[in-house]
């Protein structure tokens, strides 16, 4: 009798197993997530670094975003020309190759010609400091405080401080973002990198008081934008700005500058 229940038990919990399995199977296939083919080749022609510039955690998810809700790849700051033909030619996509952006210092107010208000003695940190009395110790309240937060912001060592402004290696950039956020001073930008002509000046100090805070700052005297020929240039609260999408690079504004606040970057 023992041994007929035993039997009878082990058959029972067999045929349990054996439907349960074939529950499983049938809701793993009702169920199943089936993934587009065409993701993993997305994701093969991004550049893999991971480093959220484009608004998603990494390069996987960003592939998944362009295949199945239709984001623009150009998104990718990263991404190479080549790259990004290859993408467009791979959705189908047509003119949707975009430049390269990169991180740009809008400040070269160095320690030799921005002078300071006090010596800083605490934490080393653009935060901190700008926390102090006057938004830190430079004379110029707009100023790189070169003190390095969006060097340790950096993933990819393309940030340093020289001669106490950060300066970009555009080489290694990859428009992350990173540094642009943790700046207290919202001095850097993104900018095209084959725009050379550029601004290195965020103060919106005028005449007489630029001219004392920094020698190399704009002081807002409007001589580029009279003198650009495609009128790419604004005065904005006593700042220059340049259109990026109008300049055409040709130096007259660098010429004109009496501050030396406008430059060519090669």
């Amino acid at each position: 009798m023992e041994i007929k229940q035993i039997i009878f038990a082990a058959v029972s919990i067999g045929a349990l197993g054996i439907l349960f399995g074939i529950g499983l199977g049938i809701a793993a296939k009702k169920f199943e997530i089936i993934k587009d083919p065409m993701i993993p080749k997305v994701l093969d022609l991004l550049p893999g670094v991971n480093c959220g510039g484009c608004g998603y955690p990494g390069c996987a998810a960003f592939a998944k975003a362009i295949v199945e809700d239709s984001v623009s790849p150009t998104l990718c700051s990263v991404a190479n020309a080549e790259s990004q033909e290859n993408l467009a030619a791979l959705l189908g996509l047509s003119g949707e190759v975009m430049d390269k952006q990169v991180a740009f210092v809008m400040c070269k107010g160095s320690n030799t010609v921005a002078p300071l208000k006090y010596e800083y003695d605490g934490i080393i940190d653009c935060s901190y400091a700008n926390y102090m009395q006057g938004t830190g110790p430079k004379l110029c309240e707009y100023g790189c405080l070169g003190m390095g937060s969006c060097v340790k912001a950096c993933q990819f060592d393309a940030i340093h401080v020289v001669d106490g402004i950060a300066v970009v290696d555009e080489e290694k950039c990859t428009n992350c973002g990173m540094c642009i956020d943790v700046c207290p001073k919202d001095i850097i930008e993104s900018v095209p990198l084959k725009s050379t002509t550029r601004v290195s000046c965020m103060s919106q100090n005028k005449g007489k008081v630029q001219k004392e805070s920094c020698k190399v700052g704009c002081i807002g005297c409007k001589l580029c934008a009279k003198v650009c020929p495609v009128d790419c240039i604004t005065i904005e609260h006593s700042l220059a700005k340049i259109d990026y999408d109008k300049c055409i690079d040709c130096g007259a504004c660098v010429e004109k500058c009496p501050t030396n606040a406008i430059n060519v970057f090669n």
